[in-house]
């Protein structure tokens, strides 16, 4: 039977944003997609979609459905809200906006805002392009990277660089190998040119002979490489060189054996079976889905503290290495730092603690943090570009000044 007309209900057509927002959302995808961000035309009409749902009513209801649509990763939160405050509003603020930011990211002295440098050159990229050069100026352009580019560039502070500077950096990143500092374990195998003669299996091979003693057997003591543990802070202050530091952390884990990788903010993550993953890309996509205080606090006595009651005695044998790598600055005003540290310290062979903070010529250790854990690590170095990265491969191959009088 056929419904009366009267009944029947018509559903009303679907809302459309403006006409004119749907340019501005593509061009704002594509200023996204400049700035480092895998975002592309499919993520514009769905980014169209949620504002049909969600309504042009507010500007917070706006921006929660941009950023829900068009971002993937936690570490990206930043480059994201700067992108979103220099678009939405007059072009020419923008574009100035976008000018302050790079000359921000240029000063060598002074911390640059995350993602500032490459929101500046994806603002840039509006502008139209210089005339091309003479084939002579072409054909330096064309050079592999000069000794001076190299230089610089191991110099930079990572949260300066630019798009294509991290690029570069994460290629040198991948070309550093930590030495395989084997050392002698308890555990012997049998080898014919051993150093020490193997009474047992001598008596064993004499008695197959009547007692006559043909050959003498002889071993050799196996060694075998250290673990390697990297404790990572990726806190609000630190997210920036953790970006960085993972992909550190995943060359290392290809590299060598027993390495085991931790995240911590406000909880501590063991990131080690997905930083084995061969594609560095999938890696962090699985890390970002497993990671939910991405550029939060840090509660760093507390990540210690589990660290050394869950993981300690897993991985904290035969001789391991700790890279601890933080900035000390704990939102508990190092409760229980101290003792999480010391007891970190006394379970491994050696402590290393990495300090972006200590780029800074004028560094002291005023935080109630920084001051709990520094008399409980072996050494203390920074880690805030290449050339830092650099020293600590050198300094993992020579024998620490404490294991000199064990």
């Amino acid at each position: 039977m056929i419904p009366p007309r009267e009944s029947m209900q018509v559903p009303p057509a679907p809302l459309r944003p403006a006409a004119a927002l749907a340019p501005n959302i593509q061009a704002f995808v594509r200023l996204l997609r400049r700035a480092g961000l895998s975002v592309g035309p499919g993520d514009a009409l769905l980014a169209m979609e949620a504002l049909t749902i969600a309504g042009l009513d507010s500007r917070a209801g706006f921006r929660a459905a941009l950023k829900a649509t068009l971002l993937r990763k936690h570490e990206q939160n930043d480059i994201f809200d700067a992108a979103f405050e220099l678009f939405w509003r007059d072009p020419e603020r923008a574009r100035a906006g976008a000018a302050m930011a790079l000359m921000e990211a240029q000063k060598p002295e002074e911390r640059a805002k995350p993602g500032g440098r490459r929101l500046a050159e994806a603002m840039a990229g509006d502008r139209p392009k210089p005339p091309p050069p003479e084939e002579e100026e072409k054909r330096e352009l064309d050079a592999s990277m000069t000794v001076s580019e190299r230089e610089r560039l191991q110099q930079m502070d990572f949260e300066a660089m630019s798009a294509a500077e991290i690029s570069a950096a994460k290629q040198e990143i991948r070309k550093l190998v930590l030495p395989l500092d084997a050392r002698p374990t308890r555990r012997f195998r049998p080898d014919p040119l051993g150093p020490r003669v193997d009474v047992r299996a001598t008596i064993r091979a004499a008695t197959r002979t009547g007692g006559e003693i043909a050959t003498i057997a002889r071993r050799r003591q196996v060694e075998r490489t250290p673990p390697l543990v990297a404790i990572c802070d990726i806190s609000g202050s630190m997210a920036r060189y953790a970006q960085i530091l993972l992909h550190f952390m995943h060359a290392v884990t290809a590299d060598r054996d027993r390495v085991h990788s931790f995240l911590f903010g406000t909880r501590l993550s063991n990131i080690t079976r997905q930083l084995r993953h061969k594609d560095p890309e999938i890696a962090f996509e699985m890390i970002s889905h497993i990671v939910p205080d991405w550029s939060g606090g840090t509660r760093i006595g507390e990540a210690l503290e589990r660290f050394n009651q869950d993981w300690g005695r897993r991985v904290l044998g035969q001789g391991a290495v700790v890279l601890l790598i933080t900035d000390g600055l704990d939102r508990e005003g190092g409760r229980g730092l101290a003792e999480a540290t010391d007891r970190l310290q006394r379970s491994c062979r050696r402590l290393i603690w990495l300090n972006p903070l200590l780029r800074y010529a004028g560094f002291q250790p005023k935080s109630q943090g920084i001051r709990a854990m520094l008399p409980h690590v072996h050494d203390f170095r920074p880690v805030h570009n290449l050339a830092s990265l650099k020293a600590l491969v050198d300094a993992l191959s020579e024998t620490p000044k404490r294991e000199h009088g064990r």
